[in-house]
């Protein structure tokens, strides 16, 4: 299986491209995985909310194939704790998936036609995040989550 996370709009902070980067390269020993930044919607200023959450999910769109599994990073989507998403990506991989996508949208969330598209939700927390830090958030629980199936001394139980 590999996995794969589409994120809207570059991360300007050098420090977290920094730690994005070096967990990138950790979780690649485990799996397959590729960030895809999609880049921000040309003067989205002068868009409303749901003319700028349209557009993005156009580029989502444009960047799956029908046979992958969407899951989005979502506030109103399922919470696990680190071991439960362990289990939660297990199960995924028992399944015989080959691709699995999941997407950080917009300032302003995902398009109805990226909702009716996904085959889930994930949340990170109750809490609000800035989109460039769920990246780093949510590519270390994928790493963190690999090392409980491996049964590896980085997540403490």
């Amino acid at each position: 299986m590999k996995i794969s996370l589409l994120a809207i709009g570059k991360t300007d902070d050098k420090n977290l491209n920094n730690l994005i980067e070096e967990y990138t390269k950790r979780l690649k020993h485990y799996v397959p995985f590729v960030v895809d930044i999609i880049p921000d919607i040309k003067k989205a200023k002068n868009l409303s909310e749901a003319q700028q959450k349209l557009l993005e999910g156009q580029e989502i769109l444009k960047r799956l194939a029908p046979s992958d599994t969407l899951i989005l990073l979502d506030e109103n989507g399922k919470t696990f704790d680190s071991v439960g998403f362990s289990e939660y990506l297990q199960k995924k991989m028992n399944s015989g998936l080959k691709n699995l996508v999941f997407v950080i949208g917009g300032p302003y969330g995902f398009s109805d036609q990226i909702y009716q598209r996904s085959n889930g939700k994930v949340s990170l927390s109750q809490m609000t995040f800035s989109h460039q830090m769920v990246r780093l958030f949510f590519i270390e629980q994928v790493y963190r989550a690999f090392t409980i199936l491996k049964n590896e001394p980085y997540h403490h139980r």
